[in-house]
């Protein structure tokens, strides 16, 4: 039997927190390099970094890219 802090719904719980969290310290950090931005501003910054961030072109994971569009049709 698997403990619940190592169970499937744990684990998703856990991840979805540590991305809500990590989403929460850079609106933080946005607002730290452009004071006078005002909230509409920062979620497109917010929005534009969540889909090109530098260092994660080809997404998170190590190995080769995948085509998702062709890869599960």
């Amino acid at each position: 039997m698997v403990p619940a802090t190592q169970s499937p719904p744990w684990s998703l719980a856990v991840a979805l927190d540590l991305f809500e969290v990590g989403v929460a310290l850079m609106r933080q950090n946005l607002r730290r390099q452009f004071p006078a931005a005002d909230d509409q501003d920062i979620d497109r910054r917010l929005h534009d970094w969540l889909r090109h961030r530098p260092g994660a072109e080809q997404g998170d994971a190590h190995g080769r890219a995948l085509d998702v569009r062709t890869r599960f049709r």
